[in-house]
């Protein structure tokens, strides 16, 4: 797991400063929560003394993490033992006992993560927040969500009323050092006569990190008019599962009955088990490019990086 990478583990509004929530990158189990200033700190989920989950402890009105099991307190900018009940304050604390810290970034209602606690901010992401959310913990690997993502996307998501076709507006290609294709789709209704129709009134634009798999997704009419947007933030947790946070919004202006109905009931899910049977009978398509083109993004990516050291 690369350190340097930012991944976006929580939604703003799942952090509080009342009570820690643990999420993971990989095996890395992560607490996160707001100190008394309303920024996010992000430590290992472990105590140093004796290795109890710091989530399951409580904030402290300082800003400073507690855990449940010995009252030990750690800063949360640094990690660093601040706190041990029966001792003096003033006594000085071993360096040993020092939580891990990690870097955290926080930008259109995400809250992102590195595992290395001096990485370079990330690049100014988008600042608006999209109203509606949701998480879902995923049975499925980080890297076959995101290949499922790109070969069928009805395995991992639900627009309302869309249909996902095999068809593509645009093959697979690299933009703006993301993945990007455009799919070809149809709106749920009956189509007569025949059960089959070869007209595609919308598609969906799919633009995707090559590393972390955060993924904008665009859905439009045939006149360009967006109905749908999303950004969809793929995480890997332990245990094969991925933790997915999305945020999206419905376009203002979305012409004909159906882009209306979006706006009825829930337009978006992420679907939190996968159908089996439709996995397993899979084709790769999309996806077989998409692995040859992350290889030459990333390896042109260490070069770069190579070159500036």
């Amino acid at each position: 797991m690369a350190e340097d990478v930012w991944w976006a583990v929580a939604r703003s509004e799942e952090v509080t400063g009342k009570k820690p929530i643990n999420v993971d990158i990989g095996d890395q189990p992560i607490v996160l929560w707001r100190d008394k200033d309303n920024a996010v700190r992000a430590l290992e989920d472990r105590c140093p003394h004796r290795r109890a989950p710091l989530s399951l402890g409580c904030v402290l009105a300082s800003g400073a993490i507690q855990c449940g099991y010995h009252g030990w307190t750690y800063d949360g900018q640094s990690g660093r033992l601040v706190d041990i009940p029966n001792l003096k304050g003033e006594q000085k604390y071993p360096p040993l006992y020092r939580a891990v810290p990690f870097a955290v970034s926080e930008s259109g209602g995400f809250v992102r993560v590195s595992l290395n606690a001096k990485a370079a901010a990330p690049a100014a992401l988008a600042a608006d927040t999209l109203p509606l959310c949701g998480t879902e913990n995923v049975s499925l690997s980080h890297e076959h969500l995101i290949a499922a993502l790109f070969d069928d996307p009805a395995l991992v998501i639900a627009i309302k009323g869309v249909h996902y076709t095999p068809y593509l507006m645009s093959e697979l290609a690299e933009h703006n050092g993301k993945l990007v294709l455009e799919r070809s789709c149809q709106w749920k209704s009956p189509h007569w006569p025949a059960p089959f129709s070869s007209d595609f009134p919308i598609t969906l634009r799919i633009g995707t990190d090559p590393v972390t798999g955060e993924t904008d997704l665009l859905l439009r009419d045939d006149a360009f008019n967006p109905l749908l947007s999303a950004t969809v933030a793929p995480v890997p947790a332990a245990r094969g599962v991925t933790q997915v946070r999305w945020r999206a919004k419905l376009g203002a202006t979305r012409p004909g009955l159906m882009a209306k109905l979006l706006g009825v009931g829930t337009p978006f899910r992420i679907l939190p088990a996968v159908n089996g049977a439709d996995l397993r009978t899979l084709k790769p398509s999309a996806s077989i490019h998409a692995a040859a083109l992350r290889e030459d993004i990333l390896s042109r990516q260490a070069a770069n990086d190579s070159v500036a050291a």
